[in-house]
C-alpha cells in the first residue's frame, strides 16, 4: 500500500471511530408485571413502550423489557441487572407499587434515574433517584374527595389492598376526607391474590356508609366491587386510578354501572375542554395507541408509557450537551435536566419536577369518570 493510500485509510478509520464515540445507544431498562396479579397494569405499559420512536435526539434507543411478575424480589433483581450488566441510562418501572418501592434503593445505589409507573411512596431520602410518572394517591384522593363533597357524601367504607398501594390510599384519602368533614366508618383489607372478599363486604355493607372506596387495580378491581353490590349495597362506589381501564367494565359487567373512577385526563381525551393543557398530547396518545391496538384500547397505563416518551424527548437533548450515553455523567445530566425542565404538558396532566418534588403532578390533575352504559363519561 502506498503511503498516501495508507494515510487515507488511517484517516477514514479515525473518522469512523470518532463518529462511533460521538454516538452511543441510550439504554432504557424496563421492569414490569407482565405476569402475576398486576399484569393488567404492566402489559399496557409494555404496549405503549412498543410505540416509542427508535431514536431520540439522534441517538438510538435500546430498550430492554423484563418481567418482574409482580414480585418485589424479581424487581430488585431486574434493577440490579440493568445497572451492573446492561449499564442502563434510565430504569422504568415497576407498574406494581410494592415492586417499584423495592427498587428505589437499587436506583439510588446505582445513581440511576428511576421512572416509577406507580405511586411508590418511600421515606424521605430514599427516592433521591426515583420520580413517578403515575399520579400520587394524594393528587387522586384530592379529586375524589372534591367529587364526594359535591354529591353530599358524609360517610365512607374502605375496601382495599393490604399492601403499599392500599395503605397509601388509606392514609391520603383519610387525611383529605377528614379535612372535608367526611368520616371513614369502616375499613377492610384483602390481598391481591384473594379470590373472594365476602366477609369484608358483609362488614362494610352492614356499616351503611354513603359511599364505598375500593382500592384495587386492573381487572382485579372488579371482584371486590361486585362483592359489595352482590351483598345488596345501593350507595355510591368509587374506584382508584389503578382501576381506570376497560378491564373493570369487561369483568365487572352490569355490577360496575354507575361506578365513579378517578383517573388522569388521557382516558377521556375527546371529552376534555380545549383549555385543558393535556388535551393535545392526550388526543395524540389515543390516536397512536388505538391505531396499534384497536378502538377503545386506551388506558391509564398505556398513557404513562407515552408520557415517559415525552419526558425523555424533553430531557435527553439537554443531557447530551453535557455527556455521552452510557456514562455516569450522562445519568447525572438526565437527573439534573428533569429537575430543571419546568412544566411538561403530557397526556395525564402537567409535570413539574424539582429537586424537592419527585411526584410532578399538581392537585388539579385528576378527573372523575363515571361508568355509563359500559363506557366512560367525564363528570363535570
Amino acid at each position: 500500500m502506498t503511503q498516501p493510500r495508507k494515510l487515507a485509510v488511517l484517516t477514514a478509520l479515525a473518522c469512523a471511530l470518532a463518529a462511533g464515540a460521538a454516538h452511543a445507544d441510550i439504554t432504557i431498562g424496563v421492569t414490569l408485571p407482565l405476569t402475576g396479579p398486576a399484569s393488567g397494569l404492566g402489559i399496557p405499559v409494555k404496549n405503549g413502550i412498543a410505540l416509542w420512536p427508535q431514536s431520540i435526539a439522534g441517538e438510538k434507543l435500546n430498550v430492554i423489557v423484563l418481567d418482574d411478575a409482580t414480585d418485589p424480589t424479581a424487581g430488585i433483581k431486574n434493577a440490579r441487572r440493568f445497572i451492573t450488566e446492561d449499564k442502563v441510562d434510565v430504569i422504568v418501572g415497576s407498574a406494581a407499587t410494592p415492586v417499584a418501592v423495592a427498587m428505589t434503593d437499587v436506583a439510588a445505589e446505582g445513581q440511576t434515574l428511576q421512572i416509577a409507573v406507580s405511586p411508590a411512596i418511600v421515606p424521605d431520602g430514599r427516592d433521591a433517584y426515583t420520580y413517578r410518572i403515575a399520579h400520587s394517591t394524594a393528587v387522586m384522593a384530592h379529586a375524589m374527595v372534591e367529587h364526594m363533597k359535591k354529591l353530599g357524601v358524609k360517610t365512607v367504607g374502605f375496601l382495599g389492598y393490604g399492601d403499599a398501594y392500599g395503605e397509601a390510599w388509606l392514609k391520603d384519602f383519610t387525611a383529605k376526607a377528614t379535612a372535608a368533614g367526611i368520616k371513614l366508618v369502616a375499613t377492610e383489607r384483602f390481598q391481591r391474590s384473594d379470590t373472594s372478599v365476602t366477609a369484608q363486604a358483609l362488614k362494610l355493607v352492614s356499616a351503611s356508609p354513603d359511599a364505598m372506596l375500593v382500592v384495587a387495580s386492573g381487572s382485579g378491581a372488579a371482584m371486590p366491587h361486585r362483592a359489595i353490590v352482590e351483598r345488596g349495597y345501593k350507595g355510591k362506589i368509587y374506584q382508584t386510578h389503578s382501576a381506570a381501564s376497560r378491564d373493570l367494565m369487561r369483568v365487572g359487567g352490569k355490577d360496575v354501572e354507575g361506578a365513579y373512577v378517578v383517573s388522569g385526563p388521557a382516558t377521556v381525551a375527546e371529552q376534555l375542554p380545549d383549555s385543558n393543557p393535556s388535551k393535545k398530547p392526550a388526543l395524540q396518545f389515543v390516536a397512536d395507541y388505538e391505531k396499534a391496538y384497536g378502538a377503545g384500547s386506551r388506558n391509564q397505563f398505556g398513557a404513562h408509557a407515552y408520557d415517559i416518551r415525552l419526558v425523555l424527548e424533553t430531557i435527553v437533548p439537554v443531557a447530551l450537551k453535557k455527556a455521552k450515553p452510557g456514562t455516569k455523567e450522562f445519568r447525572a445530566a438526565l437527573k439534573d435536566a428533569l429537575e430543571a425542565a419546568g412544566p411538561i404538558a403530557v397526556s395525564q396532566g402537567v409535570l413539574d419536577y424539582s429537586a424537592k418534588d419527585h411526584w410532578g403532578f399538581t392537585p388539579e390533575t385528576g378527573v372523575i369518570l363515571k361508568v355509563v352504559n359500559g363506557d366512560w363519561k367525564l363528570e363535570n
